[in-house]
């Protein structure tokens, strides 16, 4: 019932000048008046709720066919409410218009005796249909309605991204960066030699490591390739080590002390031809033990270092700046190309319109590869028109920090989340748990979720699938990135500069608390804090 067809009834205006007589009718009737007087703002409520109810109803309904038996439930039940509220708000204003505005003294209080009572049950009417609606609004949030999707929607991976990454590794440099980092460090020295990789977070020195890796690695005996993170476990890390070199299952030697570790590395290593990447090294004290691993053996065995801090680089590779390879970012063509086949499939798909707003969104990418991928990742989930992308780019903002390069990457990041849908933000923020540059297995991941409640048991679909969903979403939105491990088991790895946002985000909402050292409970225990 639309406000403009109500009538502008007024009780006290109609009834001025009998004001006497209704208030002795109010003090023998007591609060049954006071209900009676109230029922406007009772109709006004229920007008409200009942559009409220409409709105979701209609969203609902388009998807009647997958609907899950609970969500139906939900739905039937408030469809049948909204037509008790339609009805009673019909008879309130119907009992209104009833009223003869030309009736003498006697007969209005004869008329308002006699519908006293018809009115009075409307009045308990509504409010029976006041508590059933927000008993309706809690069953809507306790069962997270408005977070319901079609179960029966399984989330691919986007082809379009299997494309990017592939087209990624060929435009962070494999062509010219891969060449030459090979020409370095396939040199004819026999002496052990070291080559490390420096560069911003985000820019592909992993990558650039990994496709060197996979170019060399037949001409060595043994070879490994292993993350150190910024915090790491040394004996962890190189029992890790010893598992990638094929040697003991490094859970059976967890509690050796490091010297001892690195003595069976040693002895393992000699005379053999190894090549060894150490991905991802923060500082010079985790370097210099790391390197006592690498036996001088003189016969040509090559160690790849890769990380953000030029001091680390330096040491790495014996101040030898000839073995120091600083990566650059993305050319301006490249990041465009890269930009839209992850948006578009194609170099060439940008309607004209957005071309301007995709070169401003680019040039707060400064070519770092992540920055590009996570932004367009965006774009391609969201609706493609001007508004739109102007209102992506106007979050962005303008940095004017003392390392914009950093600070617009790290806002990039941040927009992607806060563009996450509700369902999927605790699944993220739940990949605080794992350890930086952990290999994280998606049904291992996924079981995880369910235990946590995180996927909600509305789907009829099987549980883990909507979790695999999920996953695969996370993937299309470039917060995680998928890989094949040597098990060939799906996995995934979160980008430290992702991780550093979720941990971020996981102390603002108190939903992770990390802890590295001991103060009541074991080094680097993670743990859940629920809202």
């Amino acid at each position: 019932m639309s406000s403009s067809k109500k009538p502008t009834v007024t009780l006290a205006s109609q009834m001025a000048g009998e004001i006497v007589t209704i208030g002795k009718l109010k003090a023998l009737m007591g609060d049954e008046y006071g209900k009676f007087t109230g029922v406007r703002k009772q109709a006004s409520f229920l007008e409200k709720e009942l559009s409220a109810m409409n709105a979701a109803l209609q969203k609902l309904e388009l998807m009647d066919d997958e609907l899950d038996p609970t969500v139906k439930d939900w739905v039937d039940h408030v469809r049948d409410m909204s037509y008790d509220m339609e009805n009673c708000i019909d008879d309130f204003v119907h009992q209104f218009r009833a009223d003869d505005a030309k009736a003498g003294f006697i007969e209005k209080i004869t008329q308002f005796i006699k519908k006293f009572r018809q009115r009075l049950r409307i009045a308990d009417r509504m409010e029976e249909l006041k508590t059933l609606a927000l008993e309706a609004n809690d069953r809507r949030e306790r069962y997270k309605i408005d977070d319901w999707k079609p179960a029966s929607g399984h989330v691919p991976v986007d082809p379009r991204l299997r494309a990017v990454y592939q087209e990624a590794d060929t435009l962070v440099g494999i062509d010219g960066p891969r060449e030459e980092v090979v020409t370095r460090l396939m040199d004819t020295r026999k002496k052990l030699k070291v080559v490390s990789i420096v560069g911003l977070g985000g820019l592909g020195k992993t990558t650039l490591a990994k496709q060197v890796y996979d170019k060399i690695d037949s001409q060595f005996d043994c070879k490994a390739f292993f993350s150190v993170s910024q915090r790491p476990d040394m004996s962890e890390l190189l029992n890790n080590l010893q598992y990638k070199l094929g040697m003991n299952d490094p859970v059976s030697s967890h509690a050796r002390k490091v010297d001892d570790i690195i003595k069976e590395l040693r002895e393992h290593l000699k005379e053999k031809r190894y090549l060894i990447v150490v991905d991802d090294v923060w500082d010079e004290s985790a370097w210099n033990i790391i390197k006592c691993a690498f036996p001088e053996e003189g016969n040509g065995s090559r160690v790849i270092v890769t990380t953000r801090v030029e001091g680390v680089a330096i040491v790495a590779c014996q101040n030898d700046r000839e073995g120091m390879y600083r990566l650059k970012p993305l050319s301006e063509e490249n990041s465009r190309m890269l930009f839209l086949n992850r948006v578009f499939g194609s170099a060439h798909g940008c309607p004209p319109q957005l071309e301007d707003i995709m070169a401003e969104i680019l040039k707060k990418c400064h070519g770092l590869p992540l920055a590009v991928i996570t932004i367009a990742s965006l774009l391609a989930s969201e609706e493609r028109s001007r508004k739109g992308w102007e209102s992506i780019r106007d979050s962005l903002g303008a940095q004017s920090a003392t390392n914009p390069t950093l600070e617009e990457m790290k806002s990039i990041l941040n927009l992607s989340y806060m563009h996450l849908p509700a369902y999927l933000r605790a699944c993220f923020l739940y990949l605080g748990m794992y350890a930086e540059d952990c290999e994280i297995p998606r049904d291992d991941l996924v079981r995880q979720w369910i235990a946590e409640g995180f996927i909600s048991s509305l789907h009829v679909q099987d549980l883990e699938d909507v979790g695999r969903s999920y996953f695969n979403e996370l993937i299309n939105r470039s917060m995680i990135q998928p890989y094949e491990n040597e098990e060939e088991e799906v996995c995934c790895r979160v980008h430290d500069m992702m991780l550093d946002l979720i941990l971020s985000k996981c102390a603002e909402d108190n939903f992770v608390s990390v802890a590295y050292n001991y103060e009541g409970m074991a080094a680097n225990t993670r743990f859940v804090d629920y809202l």
